[in-house]
């Protein structure tokens, strides 16, 4: 795998499965074994991946507690000609990940960059949420302190399009909760939950409703809600 129109090698933003490891593209796992290192979140994760695929790699490591440093050490690798690959935990890189730094400064060099698309959470939960996508917006992680996220979701409250909320898996109900006061029944949520996992659960209905219900059943992974239209 050469990129012939510069020395410097080619960074590559490998899309990963969101859980059901069947979920990977044949250029993906291409990709994966040809390139000279594979810069992953958690090593863990990406040496589980790796293994699963049967593909052994160099390993590097990129988070939000060494982007900066991480950044500049991989730029040199694909200044040097390297050819390298991203991925995230688990989904579409950089999609509320690290990475953006390398990406920009990779531009930056005039380095190439170039996305294996493939799985991804936001779209899934879209398309069953059964809510109108003719525009949507992607919100992402609300703040993790309730004051703040209560005043992120007071401002969301008369947003007309369809939106999407994400979140790590021990603030599913704190979301809710926060939802249920801010949102009342002014509009319907689904919450997609372990997306193309065997327990994959989709549950629709007021916020009040899903909280109740989550509530109850006390579930652990991960999740989108998407926020239904104003109509």
């Amino acid at each position: 795998m050469t990129n012939p129109q510069t020395k410097n090698g080619m960074l590559y933003l490998v899309s990963t499965p969101i859980g059901n490891y069947d979920d990977i593209t044949l250029r993906a796992i291409n990709v994966l074994k040809e390139v000279d290192l594979v810069v992953c979140e958690e090593r863990k994760e990406g040496n589980r991946l790796l293994s699963h695929y049967g593909i052994i790699k160099p390993i590097a490591q990129i988070n939000e507690h060494n982007e900066s440093a991480a950044s500049a050490i991989i730029l040199d690798e694909l200044k040097s000609g390297k050819n390298i690959a991203l991925i995230s935990d688990c989904g579409t890189p950089l999609f509320s990940d690290p990475g953006t730094i390398l990406v920009k400064k990779a531009i930056q060099e005039r380095i190439k960059v170039t996305a294996i698309p493939g799985s991804s959470s936001l779209l899934p939960a879209l398309i069953t949420s059964g809510f109108d996508m003719k525009q949507f917006l992607f919100y992402g992680f609300l703040s993790p302190k309730r004051e703040n996220r209560i005043l992120e979701l007071q401002k969301l409250r008369n947003e007309k399009r369809t939106f999407v909320l994400m979140d790590t898996p021990y603030r599913l109900l704190q979301v809710l909760r926060d939802m249920s006061e801010v949102l009342k029944q002014s509009r319907k949520i689904s919450v997609a939950f372990n997306l193309t996992m065997e327990d994959e659960t989709i549950v629709r209905g007021f916020p009040s409703e899903l909280y109740k219900h989550f509530s109850e059943t006390n579930p652990k992974g991960e999740f989108v809600i998407v926020v239904e239209n104003l109509k």
